[in-house]
């Protein structure tokens, strides 16, 4: 685990360390190291002071808080649709960091959209979560805690993670990969490794590095555009990494771990929602329509995109009747909180914005 967290005080974040780590903490301690395995199971039920954790040594829980601190997240605002009971949550770090999650009710259990970084540098031209850049990424131990802190929150258990809310997770891999396996380890939270998604930008570097990792996680695959004209234009990242450099990378995917990618399509009127698009992209998935799926998402308006709307459900049925002609696995997804700030990266966005309105009207009065 790096040490190179942003901690303002000498202290370290203890969500950040695996069971195995924990042991060597426990050992500098002074303790033997069957505690580790308690402290790691008290720490995936999510509490938040050393003291609640009654059967370790009092002399042991006096030494850790001496030198680590439980990183759970402060609750800024929590936002309740009435339409569903999604939940979202701005979380802000101990160094003022703000991220946001989403809890969702699905009829196969409850789930849980989680922030990988504080902001995002991926410049997608429709997306809430860049308009202010990156800020930094997310420890592994952040990223858990968004999930416990939820669960502390809603009372229900979360038996789905996604890992798909702001940031781009291959941009924080290392870390990503820490918190899957984390979150998928017996000890703690036990969440199942095909109950895990990662959603990509379209690294493509990255997403043949994570074919070679050995999870069993879920790879999903922002696309929005079938050619590259269109993509570079709502999406900075293709630019880097081409159509052709993405495919090769999802086919390489594909024929190591024989599972199937998702394909996240947002659907931007009269931008990338034609019929023409339509075919264009069961073009580029015919060789793989087999292991892919499409999920057509409704778009949620951003003040800051407003050269966007969302496309009307005529469009999107169009849309959807071509690519199942076509042999393509898709579907519409199914909305959540659209009586709430729903997109990505708008409830921080939209406090942040408040934030600055009254700095400003504190400064002239």
């Amino acid at each position: 685990m790096s040490e190179e967290n942003y901690n303002k005080t000498s202290k370290l974040n203890i969500v950040d360390y695996d069971p195995d780590e924990l042991a060597g903490v426990v050992s500098s301690c002074g303790d033997k190291k069957f505690r580790a395995k308690q402290i790691f199971e008290w720490l995936s039920k999510g509490v938040e002071s050393f003291d609640d954790m009654t059967n370790i040594p009092a002399k042991l829980r006096e030494a850790l808080s001496e030198r680590y601190y439980i990183g759970m997240p402060k609750v800024i605002l929590v936002q309740e649709s009435r339409q569903d009971g999604t939940r979202k949550c701005l979380f802000e770090f101990k160094d003022g960091a703000r991220v946001e999650s989403v809890f969702m009710k699905y009829n196969y259990g409850n789930s849980i959209c989680i922030s990988s970084q504080v902001g995002c540098r991926m410049g997608c031209t429709f997306c809430a979560s860049t308009r202010n850049g990156l800020e930094r990424s997310l420890t592994g131990g952040e990223m858990l805690s968004q999930v416990l802190k939820m669960r502390n929150i809603t009372g229900e258990d979360i038996g789905h993670v996604v890992i798909m809310g702001i940031g781009e997770p291959f941009d924080n891999y290392n870390n990503v990969l820490n918190f899957i396996r984390t979150i998928n380890d017996d000890k703690g939270m036990a969440i199942g490794a095909r109950h895990i998604t990662v959603s990509t930008s379209g690294l493509a570097h990255k997403i043949r590095e994570f074919a070679n990792e050995g999870v069993q996680v879920n790879l999903a695959v922002s696309l929005h555009a079938p050619n590259n004209e269109l993509r570079s234009s709502i999406m900075k990242i293709n630019r880097a990494f081409p159509i052709e450099k993405l495919f090769a990378a999802i086919e390489y995917y594909i024929e190591t771990t024989n599972r199937r990618v998702t394909f996240e399509y947002i659907m931007l009127n009269e931008v990338n929602d034609g019929v023409e698009q339509a075919l264009e992209l069961a073009e580029l998935l015919k060789n793989i329509k087999k292991l892919s799926y499409v999920n057509l998402i409704p778009y949620n308006p951003v003040s800051e995109h407003d050269q966007y709307s969302r496309s009307p459900k005529e469009r999107v049925m169009a849309f959807y009747d071509t690519l199942k002609k076509k042999g393509i696995n898709c579907v519409v997804r199914q909305e959540h909180g659209t009586d709430i700030d729903a997109a990505c990266g708008q409830l921080r966005s939209n406090t942040m914005k408040r934030d600055r309105q009254k700095a400003v009207a504190e400064v002239n009065p």
